[in-house]
C-alpha cells in the first residue's frame, strides 16, 4: 500500500514531460489507436452538426480499439493513458478514451499494477479538476473509470479517494460521488471504511455551504451509505471483515441526522430541503430500531411538523412522520403525550384545511395522513376520539367531513382490528352529527355506517344506523324528483348522497343479518312509488339479497311469507306491471334490468306461483342477453320483443282466469304515471295490447279499449302512436272486437260535426278533425298489420281500406293526414303481402289508392318540385312501391308513368345546403325511396325493353345542366343497372345497338365537373361492360378490370388533364368490346347529347367519338352513312369551336378511309352550305393530300354525268355512283379552290378541273341542266349568286388566278370570255376562245387536256360531247395533238362527230377537221380522203345550213394544203356542190360557197382546167349578180372569186380591167359592159345564155339580186347583136320586167324600168332594122 501510495503521489505532469521510447510494435499500435480516435472525434463533430443518432463509424472505431485491448491489454491501455497525457486534448476525446478504457477494464481481469496506478492518478486528477459545466461529463466518465477499476483493484482506488477525503477539509464533490458509487457496488469491501468515511463527512457538514455540495452529501452520499449499511446488516454473515452492529452504525449516523434536521432542514433552498427530507427515511430505518436513538428522534418531531408550514411537499414530511409513528406502535414506545396535541392538530389541519389540489402529491399525502391517524388511534384511542369529538362541535362542514373521513378510516383499519372501545368511541363521535343536513356530512356518515357493516360491526348499526339510512334514502329521492333547474350544484350533491345511500343499502343488505321486516317493506314500496331511476338498481339488488336470505332462512328467522303475513304487500298484478315497466329500460340506473329480473325471479312464488316454473327457465335467458350487451350495443326493439314474448308465455300460464284482465287494468293505470314520450310508456302500450289480446271476455276488453280511446290525447304524437300500436296488438286475438270498438267510436264522434272542433269527452284535450281521422286511419292499418292472416283478407277491402279512404277523402288533406294515409296504405299492403297463398287475391282498392297518390292533384304532384318540406313525397313513393307488388299488377304504361312521376318529384330537388339535419335526412330518404320504387317497378319488366324505358326516363335528368340532378340520376341509373345485371345477367341479351346507346349516354359523364357523378359513371360503365362481356362471352379479363380501377382512381382527382386522360383510357379499354352496330349506336348517342350539358361533357363526347373512329374505322364500311349522318346532323348545334374541330376531325378520319361514302354524304347536304359544312371543307383544305383526293372525287362526281352508267361492283362504287347535286359539288369545289394554299397551282389537277368545269358549264346550258334527278331539296330560296353558271365560272376564275399569268387573266377579261361562257348562245364561242388563250398563254397540261377532250368527245352525253368537241376545235388548230401523238384518235373521234346526230357536234367536228390545216398542215394530205369525204358529206345536208357552212369552211382550209392531184373526183363534186349554194338564201352559205369556189379556182392546174372552165361558165352569172349581194361578206367573197376565175375565160382585156376583189358600182358596170362587149364579139351565144340566165334572177328573193339582174340584163341587151335579140322572147321578157314594176322595193322598180327602156330601145332598133331589111 505504501509503495502504491508512493507511486500514485508522483506528479503526473513530470511523467508526461519525456515520453519513453516505444517498441516498434507499440509505436504501430499507438499510431493505429490515435487514428481510430481521430475518426471518433471527427464523427462526433459530424454528429453534432447532423443531429443525434447512432454513428456506425464511431462505434466501429471504438469496437476495434476494444478488441485490440482484449488482445494486448497492457499495450493498448498504456497507449490510451499516453493519449490522455497529450497536452491540449479535447474533452470529447478524453470522454471517448475513458469509455474505451471502461470497456477494456470490464472485460479484462487483473491488470498491470503500474498501469492501474497511472490510470487511477490520471482519472482522479481529471475527476477533481472540474471547473466548467462542460467538464462534468468528463469528470463523470473519469469517476466511472475509477469505479470500474475498483472491482479488481479496490485498495488502489479507495486509497486514492481516501487520500483526498481529509477531516475538516471540504473535498471535491466527485470524490464523494465516487465513494457513494464504491459503497453501492462493493458493499462488503467498503464497510471497513464506512466509519472513517462518515466521521470525515461529519467534519465537512459545517463547511458545506453550497447547495450543490449539500445535495450531493444528502442524496449521493448519506442515502447511499445507509442503503449499503442496511444491505450489509441483512447479509452480514457473508462478510469476511469484522462484523459491525446496527447500534454502531446508528451511533455514527445520528450526529449526521441531528445536523440535517436542525441545520440543513432550515435551508431556504427547496432542493436542499427536499434532499434532506428524502435522506431522513433511510437514516431513520437505522436509527429507530435502537431504543436510545428512538427517544432522541422523538425529540425532533416538532421540527418536522414545523416544515408543514413551509414550501416543502407535504407528502415527504408525512412519510417521515408515518415511519416514526408506526415504529412507535411496533416497538410499543409511544410518542410522549406532551407532543400528542401538536401532532393531532398539525395532521388534522392537513386533512381538513389544506386544499388537496395545492400540492402535486396531495392524494398520496392524504393516504399517508390516514395511516398516521390509524397509528395514533392504536396508541392513544381515547385521546384521539376526544380530539375528534372536540372538533365536531364546530359547524364548519370541511372540518366535520374531514374528521368523519378519519373516523371511517380508523373504523375500517386492517388487521389488527380496532378494539371495541375504539369503535364505541368512534360511533359516539358520529352520532354527535346525525342531525347535520349538509350533503357531504350525510355522505360521510353513510360511508361510516357502511364501513361499520363491512368491518364486522353489524350489530353496532342496528337501530340508529338503519333508521338513518332509510331516512336518507327517502330524503334524497324526494329532493331529486322535485329538483329545480336553478340549483344544479345542489342537485349534483344530492345525487352523490343518493348514490352513497344506495351503496350503503347494498352493503347493509348483503352483510347485516336479522333485517327488520319494516325495512324490507319500505324498500319494496320504494320501488313501487319512486320515479328516480338511479335508485332502482341498488334497491332491487338489495331486495333480491334480502329475499334470497329470508327465503332460504339464512337469518335464522321465519320466511318472507311469514314475516309478510301481517304487512300489506302490493297486488301481484300491480307488482308485475311495475317490474315489467322497469325492465323495459334495462340499462337505466346502472343497469336495472338484470336487478329487476333477479328480483322477479326471487319473488316468483309470491307474485304468481303458476308462472314460477316458467320464469325459472326464461328469466336467466333474459339476464344472459343483457349481460352479453351494453347500453351501446343492445337493441331496444329486440329487448321489448323478448319481454313481450315473456309476457305472452306468462299469461298463457293463467289461461282461463281473469288474471290477464286485472293485469291489463294495472298496465292501463301505469300509463298515466309516465310522461310522453318515454320508453316505459311505449312499452306499456305494447304490453297492454298483448294482454288485451289474450283476454277472454270481449265486453270487458271493449270497455278498456273505449276508455283508452277516450282518454288519449290525439294531439300528442307519442300517445297517439302508442294507442294505435295497442289496438293493432290487441287485434291479433280480438280483431272483431277491435273493429267493433273503432266503428262504435266513429259513430259516437260523428253524432255532431261540431264535436270535431271541441273537447267531446276530455276537456283538457281538445280534438281536431284531421288528428283523429289520421289516428283512425293508422289504427285500421295497424289492425290489418297485426291481425291473423285468416281474418285479414275478408276485412282488408272493407271495412279496413274503405274506412281509410273515407277518412282521407272526407277531411282537409294537410301534411299530417297525407302522411297518416300513406302510412296506413303501406301497412295494409305489407300485411297483405305477408299472407300466404295470394295467387288469386285481387286488391280491389289498388286503382283507387294509386289515383289518390298520382293524379294531377294527387299527393305527389301537389308537392313542390324544388325543395322538401315534409316526408310526404317519400311516403307516397313508398306507398306506390308497396302497391306495385299486389295484384292486379300495373300495366307497362302505368309503370312508366309512375316512374316518370316519381323521378321528376325527387331528382328535381335541390340538395339541402343549410345545416339542417332533418332536411338532409328527408332528402336522403326521398332518394333511397325512389330507387326502391324504380327497382320494384322494373322487376315487372326485367328485359332490355324495360331497361331501355328506364334509361329513357332518366336520360333527360342525366343530361341536365344542374349537377345535383345529374348526380341523383346517375346514382339511380347505377342502382337499377346493378339490379338488372344481378337479376337478368346473360339470360336476355340486349337489343342490337342498345349497349352502345347506354354507354354513349354515360360516357360524357366521366368528365363531369362533379366528382361523385364521375365516380358513378365509371361504376355504370363497368356494370355495362360486365353485362356485355357476359352476354357476348368476350375476353374481358382482369387486366382491363385493373385498368378501369386505375381510371376510377384518376377520376376521383381534381386535375382536369388526368380526368380527360382517364376518360380516354376507359374509351380505349371499352372500344374492343363493341360491335360495329354498337359503335354506330354509341356515336349517335354521343352526338345526340352534344350541347345538352357543359363543355366538359361535350369534349368527352367528341374524345370518345374520335377514339372509337381511330380504332374501329376500318370495320365501319357498312356504317359510314349512319356515323356521318349522326355527326353532320348534330354538328350545326355545336357552338364551341374546339368541339366542332374534334367532330370535324372525325369526319376527316372517315374521309381518309371511305372517301366516296363521305363525299356523297357531304354533297347531299342542302344548299346554301351551312357553316358547319363549310368548316368541314375548310378542315379538308388544311390537309392538302386529303384536299386533293377530295377534289378528285368531286371532279369524278361531275364527270359521272358525262360517262356511261356502269354497274357498281363494290360499296364504294355504289356511293360514287349515287346521285348528288352538281350545284353542291360546284360550290364545294369553289370553296376548296378558294381556301387551299394560294401557291398551289394544282399541276396534277389543273387540266382536269378546267375541263370538268367547262363540261359542267356546258351541261348547265344544255337540256339536262335542270334534270330533277340531280336536284336535292334546298333550304329556302337560293341566293341569286348561287347558280351553276356563276359558281362554275367563279371556280374557273380562281383556278386561272393560281396560274399567276397576268397576260392570260388580262386577255380573258379583255376578250370577255367569262361573259361568253355565261351566255348559253355564246358558250361555244367562249369555250373556243378560252381554250385558245389557255393553249397560247399557259402551254402546260395540254397533253392531259387533249386526253380528257378525246375521252369527252366519246361521251354519250350531248353537252359533254359538244363541249369537248368545241375544245378540240381549238386543239386541232394547235400543234399539240400532233406533238402529243393524239392526232389520229382525234381525227377518228371527229370522223364520228361529223356523223353525230346533233348538229352542233357535226359543225364543231367539221370545224375541228378543217383546223387540221392550221395545227397539222402536213397531215392534211394523209387524211385527205377522210377529210374530203366528211366535208362533201356535210355539203349534202340541205336542212342544216350550219353544217354545210362549216363543211365549206373546212374544205376552204383543207384545200390550202392540197394539190389538184390530191382531189381526185372530189374536185368535181365540190365544185358542183359549191355552185349549188351560190343562190342559197343563207348569207353564210353564199359567202362560204364563194370563198370555197375561189379556193378551187386557185387549186386548178392542168387536169381540171377544162372542167373548171366549164364550171366557171356555169357559175359566171351568179358571180356577176352576187357581187351586189346584200351580204357584204358574200359580195366581197363573190367579187374576189369572180376576179380569180377571169383567167379561165382567157380574156386578157378583162383580166386587166379590174383586178381588185372589191370594186365600186361604176367599176362593176364598166366591167360588165366590157365583158358583154367582148362576149358579143367572141361568143355571142354565151352572152345570149347569160341573158336568159340573168332574166331568171329577176324573181330572186333578194331585192339587190333582182336589181343586179335587171341591170345586167340591160347591159347584155345593149351589147347583144340584133340577130341574137331576135331569138329572144322579148314579150316574155317584157312581162317579167313589167311585173317588177309592182315590186315592193323601189330600187327594183327603177332598175326594171331602166331595163324596160333598154328593151324598148332594142325593140325599136329591131323594128327599124327589120324595116330596112324589108325595104
Amino acid at each position: 500500500m505504501a509503495e502504491a501510495a508512493a507511486g500514485s503521489n508522483e506528479d503526473v505532469s513530470e511523467e508526461t514531460e519525456d515520453l519513453e521510447s516505444l517498441e516498434p510494435d507499440d509505436q504501430g499500435t499507438f499510431q493505429q489507436v490515435t487514428n481510430l480516435l481521430d475518426i471518433m472525434d471527427s464523427e462526433s463533430a459530424k454528429t453534432d452538426v447532423a443531429g443525434v443518432g447512432l454513428d456506425m463509424r464511431k462505434t466501429l472505431a471504438s469496437l476495434i480499439i476494444t478488441e485490440k485491448g482484449n488482445a494486448k491489454p497492457s499495450v493498448v491501455m498504456n497507449t490510451l493513458i499516453r493519449c490522455l497525457q497529450v497536452p491540449k486534448i479535447s474533452n470529447q476525446r478524453k470522454v471517448n478514451i475513458y469509455n474505451i478504457l471502461q470497456e477494456i477494464i470490464q472485460q479484462e481481469g487483473e491488470l498491470e499494477e503500474q498501469c492501474v496506478q497511472r490510470l487511477v492518478a490520471i482519472a482522479s486528477k481529471e475527476m477533481r479538476g472540474v471547473q466548467e459545466v462542460d467538464s462534468y461529463v468528463m469528470a463523470e466518465v473519469a469517476s466511472d473509470t475509477l469505479v470500474a477499476l475498483s472491482r479488481n483493484h479496490f485498495s488502489l482506488v479507495m486509497y486514492e479517494l481516501q487520500h483526498h477525503l481529509k477531516p475538516l477539509n471540504l473535498t471535491d464533490e466527485f470524490v464523494i460521488i465516487t465513494l457513494a458509487k464504491l459503497a453501492n457496488g462493493n458493499v462488503f469491501e467498503f464497510i471497513p471504511y464506512m466509519g472513517i468515511t462518515l466521521a470525515t463527512i461529519l467534519t465537512m457538514l459545517r463547511l458545506a455551504s453550497e447547495d450543490k455540495m449539500r445535495q450531493v452529501i444528502c442524496g449521493a452520499a448519506v442515502e447511499t451509505f445507509c442503503e449499503a449499511v442496511q444491505f450489509y446488516l441483512k447479509h452480514s454473515e457473508d462478510s469476511v471483515y469484522p462484523v459491525m452492529t446496527e447500534k454502531q452504525f446508528a451511533v455514527k449516523l445520528f450526529p449526521v441526522y441531528r445536523h440535517f434536521v436542525t441545520v440543513w432542514l432550515r435551508n431556504n433552498s427547496p432542493e436542499v430541503k427536499l434532499g434532506v427530507i428524502k435522506s431522513l427515511r433511510p437514516m431513520l430505518s437505522l436509527l429507530l430500531p435502537s431504543n436510545d436513538m428512538r427517544e432522541q428522534v422523538y425529540d425532533y418531531i416538532p421540527l418536522l411538523l414545523a416544515e408543514y408550514r413551509g414550501s416543502l411537499e407535504a407528502l415527504f414530511i408525512t412519510q417521515v412522520l408515518r415511519q416514526i409513528l408506526e415504529a412507535a406502535v411496533a416497538t410499543s414506545t409511544p410518542i410522549p403525550q406532551m407532543q400528542l396535541h401538536t401532532i393531532f392538530s398539525e395532521l388534522h389541519v392537513q386533512v381538513c384545511a389544506r386544499a388537496p389540489a395545492q400540492q402535486q402529491h396531495s392524494g398520496q399525502n392524504l393516504r399517508e395522513m390516514v395511516h398516521c391517524f390509524i397509528a395514533l388511534a392504536r396508541s392513544y384511542p381515547q385521546e384521539l376520539m376526544k380530539f375528534f369529538l372536540s372538533h365536531m362541535v364546530t359547524s364548519k362542514e370541511a372540518i366535520r367531513v374531514g374528521t368523519l373521513s378519519l373516523v371511517r378510516s380508523v373504523v375500517g383499519a386492517d388487521e389488527p382490528k380496532m378494539s371495541p372501545r375504539t369503535i364505541y368511541l368512534a360511533i359516539r363521535v358520529v352520532k354527535n352529527v346525525l342531525s347535520d343536513t349538509r350533503s357531504k356530512v350525510r355522505m360521510a356518515i353513510l360511508r361510516i355506517i357502511g364501513q361499520l357493516a363491512l368491518s364486522g360491526h353489524q350489530d353496532r348499526i342496528k337501530g340508529w344506523g338503519l333508521k338513518y339510512v332509510s331516512v336518507q334514502l327517502t330524503l334524497s329521492t324526494y329532493k331529486l324528483t322535485n329538483r329545480r333547474d336553478s340549483f344544479y350544484q345542489r342537485d349534483l350533491e344530492e345525487k352523490m348522497v343518493h348514490k352513497v345511500t344506495m351503496d350503503t343499502v347494498r352493503i347493509i343488505t348483503s352483510s347485516v343479518s336479522g333485517m327488520t321486516n319494516e325495512f324490507w317493506v319500505r324498500l319494496l314500496c320504494y320501488i313501487m312509488e319512486t320515479d328516480y331511476t338511479e335508485a332502482l338498481t341498488p334497491i332491487c339488488i338489495s331486495l333480491t339479497n334480502l329475499a334470497e336470505r329470508q327465503l332460504h332462512g339464512n337469518d335464522g328467522g321465519s320466511s318472507l311469507t311469514a314475516k309478510s303475513r301481517h304487512v300489506d304487500l302490493p297486488a301481484p298484478q300491480k307488482l308485475l306491471a311495475r317490474l315489467l315497466v322497469l325492465m323495459s329500460s334495462p340499462y337505466k340506473g346502472e343497469g336495472r334490468g338484470i336487478a329487476v329480473l333477479n328480483l322477479l325471479r326471487t319473488l316468483s312464488q309470491t307474485i304468481a306461483p303458476s308462472m314460477a316454473d316458467m320464469w325459472e327457465l326464461e328469466i336467466p335467458l333474459l339476464v344472459q342477453y343483457l349481460e352479453e350487451h351494453t347500453e351501446f350495443t343492445w337493441n331496444q326493439k329486440t329487448w321489448e320483443d323478448k319481454l313481450i314474448q315473456f309476457l305472452r308465455n306468462s299469461l298463457k300460464k293463467t289461461w282461463g282466469s281473469s288474471w290477464s284482465l286485472r293485469l291489463s287494468k294495472e298496465l292501463n293505470n301505469q300509463i298515466e304515471s309516465f310522461d310522453s314520450p318515454s320508453l316505459e310508456k311505449g312499452f306499456l302500450y305494447r304490453a297492454l295490447g298483448v294482454t288485451l289480446a289474450m283476454g277472454l271476455e270481449a265486453s270487458r276488453v271493449e270497455v278498456l279499449l273505449l276508455e283508452l280511446l277516450y282518454k288519449t290525447d290525439y294531439s300528442n304524437d307519442f300517445d297517439r302512436e302508442g294507442v294505435i300500436l295497442c289496438f293493432g296488438l290487441c287485434a291479433h286475438g280480438q280483431v272483431k272486437t277491435v273493429l267493433n270498438v273503432l266503428q262504435d267510436f266513429e259513430e259516437r264522434i260523428q253524432e255532431s260535426e261540431q264535436s270535431w272542433q271541441m273537447g267531446a269527452w276530455r276537456k283538457d284535450h281538445p280534438w281536431q278533425r284531421q288528428t283523429v281521422k289520421s289516428a283512425l286511419m293508422v289504427m285500421y292499418s295497424c289492425v290489418a298489420s297485426h291481425c291473423h292472416p285468416q281474418m285479414l283478407l275478408p276485412n282488408v277491402d272493407s271495412p279496413i281500406t274503405s274506412k281509410i279512404i273515407h277518412h282521407y277523402t272526407s277531411s282537409c288533406q294537410d301534411v299530417c293526414l297525407k302522411m297518416a294515409f300513406m302510412k296506413s296504405i303501406v301497412q295494409v299492403t305489407n300485411a297483405i303481402s305477408r299472407v300466404a297463398g295470394l295467387e288469386n287475391f285481387q286488391f280491389a282498392q289498388k286503382a283507387t289508392l294509386t289515383g289518390i297518390v298520382t293524379v294531377s292533384r294527387g299527393i305527389i304532384k301537389a308537392e313542390p318540385t324544388d325543395h322538401l318540406i315534409s316526408p310526404v313525397r317519400t311516403m307516397a313513393m313508398d306507398t306506390l312501391s308497396h302497391l306495385s307488388k299486389l295484384k292486379p299488377f300495373y300495366s307497362m304504361e302505368e309503370n312508366s308513368e309512375l316512374m316518370d312521376i316519381s323521378i321528376h318529384s325527387v331528382i328535381s330537388l335541390q340538395p339541402p345546403v343549410e345545416d339542417n339535419e332533418s332536411i338532409k335526412i328527408l332528402y336522403a330518404n326521398a332518394v333511397n325511396t325512389v330507387a326502391r320504387l324504380m327497382e320494384g317497378l322494373m322487376q315487372r319488366q326485367l328485359d332490355p325493353k324495360g331497361l331501355q324505358e328506364m334509361v329513357h326516363l332518366l336520360e333527360k335528368w342525366i343530361l341536365s345542366e344542374k349537377e345535383w340532378e345529374r348526380e341523383k340520376a346517375m346514382d339511380l341509373h347505377l342502382h337499377l343497372m346493378q339490379i338488372y345485371v344481378q337479376s337478368v345477367g346473360v339470360c336476355i341479351p340486349l337489343k342490337l345497338g342498345q349497349f352502345g346507346s347506354l354507354v354513349g349516354l354515360i360516357a360524357p359523364c366521366t368528365c363531369d365537373p362533379h366528382r361523385r357523378t364521375r365516380m358513378t359513371s365509371i361504376d355504370i360503365l363497368s356494370s355495362l361492360l360486365d353485362l356485355h362481356a357476359s352476354q357476348t362471352c368476350s375476353p374481358w379479363g382482369a387486366s382491363r378490370e385493373k385498368e378501369l380501377a386505375e381510371c376510377k382512381e384518376d377520376l376521383g382527382g381534381s386535375d382536369p388533364e388526368k380526368i380527360f386522360c382517364a376518360s380516354s383510357r376507359i374509351a380505349k379499354a371499352a372500344c374492343v368490346e363493341f360491335s360495329c352496330d354498337e359503335v354506330v349506336a354509341l356515336i349517335q348517342k354521343l352526338c345526340e347529347n352534344i350541347g345538352a350539358m357543359s363543355l366538359q361533357h361535350d369534349k368527352a363526347s367528341v374524345t370518345w367519338i374520335g377514339l372509337f373512329l381511330q380504332r374501329r374505322v376500318k370495320e365501319l364500311e357498312d356504317k359510314v352513312a349512319e356515323v356521318l349522318g349522326a355527326i353532320l346532323t348534330h354538328l350545326p348545334v355545336v357552338e364551341n369551336l374546339e368541339v366542332r374541330r374534334l367532330l370535324t376531325e372525325g369526319v376527316l378520319l372517315l374521309a381518309h378511309c371511305y372517301q366516296e361514302m363521305v363525299l356523297t354524304a357531304l354533297l347531299r347536304q342542302p344548299l346554301p352550305m351551312e357553316s358547319h359544312l363549310t368548316e368541314v371543307w375548310l378542315a379538308v383544305t388544311e390537309n392538302p393530300p386529303l384536299a386533293r383526293v377530295m377534289l378528285h372525287g368531286l371532279m369524278g362526281r361531275l364527270q359521272a354525268q358525262f360517262t356511261p352508267r356502269v354497274n357498281a361492283t363494290s360499296k364504294a362504287d355504289i356511293w360514287r355512283l349515287a346521285a348528288v347535286d352538281p350545284l353542291m359539288t360546284l360550290c364545294t369545289i369553289h370553296l376548296l379552290i378558294e381556301k387551299m394554299d394560294k401557291d398551289d397551282k394544282f399541276p396534277d389537277l389543273f387540266p382536269d378541273l378546267i375541263y370538268t368545269l367547262l363540261l359542267q358549264l356546258g351541261s348547265s346550258h344544255g337540256s339536262e341542266a335542270v334534270s330533277p334527278a340531280l336536284r336535292l331539296i334546298h333550304v329556302g330560296t337560293l341566293p341569286e349568286k348561287i347558280n351553276l353558271q356563276r359558281v362554275t365560272i367563279q371556280s374557273m376564275q380562281l383556278l386561272f388566278r393560281r396560274v399567276h399569268s397576268q397576260r392570260l387573266a388580262q386577255a380573258l377579261e379583255e376578250r370577255g370570255v367569262w361573259g361568253l361562257l355565261e351566255n348559253s348562245s355564246t358558250f361555244l364561242e367562249g369555250v373556243g376562245l378560252l381554250t385558245r388563250l389557255y393553249v397560247q398563254r399557259v402551254g402546260g397540261h395540254r397533253q392531259r387536256l387533249s386526253e380528257l377532250v378525246l375521252r369527252g368527245m366519246a361521251s354519250e352525253v350531248l353537252s359533254c360531247c359538244v363541249s369537248s368537241t368545241a375544245i378540240c376545235v381549238e386543239l386541232m388548230s394547235d400543234p399539240v395533238l400532233h406533238q402529243e401523238k393524239l392526232l389520229k384518235p382525234a381525227v377518228f373521234m371527229l370522223d364520228k362527230g361529223v356523223g353525230h346526230e346533233d348538229e352542233a357536234v357535226r359543225v364543231l367536228s367539221l370545224r375541228a377537221l378543217g383546223n387540221m390545216a392550221l395545227g397539222a398542215p402536213k397531215k392534211v394530205r394523209r387524211y385527205r380522203k377522210l377529210l374530203l369525204k366528211k366535208c362533201l358529206r356535210s355539203l349534202r345536208e340541205p336542212t342544216s345550213p350550219s353544217v354545210v357552212s362549216e363543211g365549206m369552211a373546212a374544205l376552204t382550209k383543207i384545200l390550202v394544203e392540197l394539190r389538184e392531184g390530191d382531189m381526185g373526183s372530189s374536185f368535181d363534186t365540190i365544185s358542183e356542190q359549191c355552185r349549188a349554194f351560190f343562190d342559197n338564201d343563207s348569207e353564210l352559205l353564199r359567202s362560204k360557197a364563194f370563198v370555197l369556189f375561189g379556193k378551187l379556182a386557185r387549186l386548178v392546174w392542168l387536169a381540171k382546167k377544162h372542167f373548171f372552165k366549164a364550171e366557171v361558165r356555169k357559175a359566171w352569172v351568179p358571180l356577176l349578180l352576187h357581187c351586189e349581194d346584200p351580204c357584204s361578206e358574200a359580195a366581197t367573197a363573190c367579187t374576189a372569186t369572180m376576179f380569180q376565175c377571169l383567167h379561165f375565160w382567157g380574156w386578157k382585156a378583162l383580166e386587166g380591167s379590174c383586178g381588185r376583189s372589191a370594186a365600186s358600182a361604176e367599176e362593176m358596170t364598166a366591167f360588165q359592159n366590157t365583158m358583154c362587149s367582148v362576149l358579143t364579139q367572141k361568143k355571142p351565144a354565151i352572152l345570149q345564155g347569160f341573158l336568159l340566165e340573168t332574166v331568171a334572177y329577176v324573181r330572186n328573193n333578194l331585192s339587190r339580186i333582182r336589181i343586179a339582174a335587171c341591170n345586167l340584163a340591160g347591159i347584155i341587151m345593149k351589147q347583144m347583136s340584133a340577130c341574137y335579140l331576135k331569138k329572144l322572147d322579148l314579150p316574155a321578157l317584157r312581162n317579167s320586167l313589167q311585173e317588177l314594176q309592182l315590186d315592193s322595193d323601189s330600187g327594183v322598180r327603177r332598175a326594171a324600168l331602166e331595163t324596160l327602156k333598154v328593151l324598148d330601145n332594142c325593140t325599136q332598133h329591131l323594128l327599124l332594122t327589120s324595116t330596112e331589111g324589108t325595104s
